[in-house]
């Protein structure tokens, strides 16, 4: 029942403080703010820690609960809030207020990092929940354990709900396969979705029947990984075999052979996921007995930001709309084990949510004073002039930043650098930019009032997760947007969803007859996208940008600097004080573990194993360092990835990239060791 008071509720997706941050594997970290007030909940803000922090795939845990506290306590005084007055948290034990996450009648198979992927999508609008036939799949890499009390008989839950009755069933993840592949060609998933289209070049592979007899369940059902290393050593063995047989003449001459080769592959292996990700729905669809023609479709997980696969899931089994948020991948964890809490809590029994765009993070609030601060660099600034945009964007690439940050890993036109799509050397000037391979694609954004005369389809992607055909009569037109293969990743933009920039483009169309522009995200390579007004600046004056419109106000930036002054190096992150100076408190926390009696052998074993972590009587320090001692006799590799685990997470060790922790988690070594 509704009693009027207004309650306030955190999701967090953070590493644990205290002993096991030693062990931290959570990336993309997160936190949810949760308000209910007069029979609704709304999503009042979400804070992603790479835009707070300013690093990358953020993953710098919070080692004491203190600190945690502190950290937490200065985000919510940005919305005018204290800790005191949050009534409950999900979703990372240790923090104030934490509440364990409720799991769903029937769920119980399955992690909690697998169902808060699926009810981010599922359960993204109530009247829609309650109302019609939803098919769910969570299909990621492998789950994060943080919260497990014993071993899943399944990694990814999928589910179907009939008016707002769920049922749950497991399904297949094709991640696995892209992880194997992301470890050999050493690229992340985003690129290596690009390569597939990159060129022409392709292998004879059955991948029928290559996948026909594997199963990629995961948990105690199936162990993904090894089949996934396999398929995908073949795979690239079978492709090296036949493109060895090829004269230079007969592949793409604009890629090197090793690019053609792993395009060629990766064709093969985002062959071999569609397959898998067919068949789960068939699977669904049956399982729930419903049409896919009366249903709507919701993809999480981290490869449910594979847009050919979802256009392909679409296309095939014609469902009514996809439910896929914008932040598929972990960074939407904290809002997946909101929904979970708040369901679990019974408050979205009656009360009305619709989480219903992408723009929940921080807002800019700092324009005047980053004008102040890079006065030398500014010649002028002036008003939103909508025609003066157009003609901007036709001179040059601008950067856009405007309002509340966009969700997940995609420029959505919150913080994005545009450019004209009628001209090829914009692509490579954006891909310049963000020191990217010229072959990356370029995405579009477009006014959803044309976009069935410019691409195949005219369903709504307002979180650019599909590629979709451009109509063939627009290709040259727009030739910096259109991937290889005809298809684009384009972004339909409505005005209810962002005034400004339909102004702005609405002009650009105006002036050139082309409703599109180029969007990426406002990012230098390897870096987060910019929060903060500064931080815009910063990247407009170490790129050179001419123009950069910032909070509705145009800002003309020079070339060089009056009076001549050093470059800035960057605004330092309202954050980053409480990630840094933690060296005493991981140190501390490190040699507690050797005290009890694990050796750093032990240690590392147990941080690569929850099964061993759940089961307290086994995982005693003598029979962990015992197993470690065998595991080192039997395993060449062992004591390479031991020795990576304590230059990540040891005494002396420093903030390294995600990449290099993969590394020490040994999901690397398996495909290069050839085990």
């Amino acid at each position: 029942m509704d009693t009027g008071a207004t309650e306030y509720f955190l999701s967090c997706y953070l590493t644990p403080p205290g002993p096991g941050a030693v062990f931290s594997v959570r990336h993309d970290q997160n936190v949810a703010l949760w308000e209910h007030r007069d029979g609704r909940v709304s999503l009042r803000r979400v804070w992603e820690l790479e835009r707070v922090s300013g690093q990358k795939h953020h993953f710098w845990p919070l080692y004491t609960p203190e600190r945690a506290a502190s950290f937490l306590g200065a985000l919510l005084a940005e919305e005018g809030l204290r800790l005191q007055d949050i009534s409950a948290s999900w979703g990372t034990p240790g923090l104030p207020a934490a509440q364990p996450v409720p799991v769903p009648k029937g769920a119980e198979d399955f992690p909690l990092h697998s169902l808060a992927h699926l009810f981010s999508g599922v359960l993204r609008d109530t009247e829609l929940f309650r109302t019609e036939q939803i098919v769910g799949l969570a299909i990621d890499a492998l789950p994060d354990y943080v919260q497990e009390q014993r071993p899943n008989r399944y990694w990814y839950a999928g589910c179907v709900s009939r008016a707002g009755q769920l049922e749950f069933a497991p399904v297949e993840s094709p991640g696995p396969l892209y992880t194997a592949a992301e470890a050999l060609f050493g690229l992340e998933p985003g690129s290596l979705m690009a390569l597939a289209s990159a060129c022409r070049t392709t292998v004879a592979f059955d991948a029928e029947r290559a996948v026909k007899e594997l199963t990629f369940y995961g948990g105690s059902s199936t162990q993904p990984w090894k089949e996934a290393f396999t398929l995908v050593r073949e795979i690239v063995a079978e492709t090296e075999r036949q493109l060895e047989a090829l004269p230079d003449s007969a592949l793409d001459s604009a890629l090197s052979r090793e690019d053609n080769l792993r395009s060629a592959a990766m064709k093969v292996v985002q062959r071999c996921s569609e397959l898998v990700a067919i068949r789960n729905v068939e699977r669904l669809l049956e399982f729930g007995g419903v049409r896919a023609d009366e249903s709507y479709l919701a993809t999480s997980g981290g490869y449910a930001l594979n847009c050919p696969t979802n256009t392909l899931l679409m296309d095939r089994f014609g469902f009514r709309g996809l439910l896929t948020p914008p932040c598929a991948n972990d960074s939407g964890q904290g809002i997946g084990l909101g929904l979970l809490g708040l369901h679990g809590a019974g408050l979205l029994d009656h009360a009305e949510l619709r989480i219903d765009g992408a723009y929940y993070g921080r807002d800019i609030t700092d324009l005047d004073e980053a004008l102040t601060e890079f006065r030398p660099w500014i010649a002028e600034v002036s008003d939103f002039s909508p025609e003066r945009f157009a003609e901007d964007v036709s001179d040059a690439v601008v950067a856009w930043a405007d309002g509340p940050s966009e969700l997940g890993p995609r420029a959505l036109g919150h913080r994005s650098l545009l450019g004209d799509p009628r001209s090829l050397a914009v692509k490579d000037l954006l891909n310049d930019y963000k020191r990217r391979q010229w072959w990356r694609p370029v995405a579009p954004v477009v006014l959803a009032e044309h976009v069935g005369e410019w691409f195949a389809s005219d369903r709504d992607s307002p979180y650019m997760l599909e590629a979709v055909q451009v109509r063939p009569e627009a290709r040259e037109r727009v030739p910096a947007v259109v991937h290889l293969d005809g298809s684009a990743r384009h972004q339909v933009l409505s005005e209810q969803a962002n005034p400004l920039l339909h102004r702005a483009l609405t002009a650009f169309h105006a002036a050139t007859g082309v409703p599109l522009l180029c969007n990426t995200s406002l990012n230098d390579k390897g870096e987060a996208i910019v929060d903060t007004a500064a931080e815009t600046l910063t990247l407009c004056v170490r790129k050179g940008l001419k123009v950069a419109y910032i909070s509705g106000r145009r800002i003309e930036l020079r070339p060089e600097p009056v009076p001549p002054t050093a470059a800035p190096e960057g605004p330092r992150p309202r954050a980053l004080e409480y990630f840094t100076g933690q060296e005493a408190d991981r140190d501390a926390l490190w040699q507690s573990w050797l005290d009890s009696g694990y050796t750093v052998e032990g240690m590392f074993l147990l941080a690569r194993s929850h099964g061993l972590r759940a089961e307290q009587e086994l995982s005693t320090p003598e029979r962990v360092n015992l197993l470690a001692a065998y595991r080192a006799k039997v395993d060449p590799s062992f004591a390479g990835l031991v020795d990576s685990f304590v230059r990540t997470h040891g005494p002396g060790a420093s903030f390294v990239s995600p990449s290099t922790l993969t590394g020490a988690f040994g999901v690397i070594n398996p495909l290069r060791s050839g085990r």
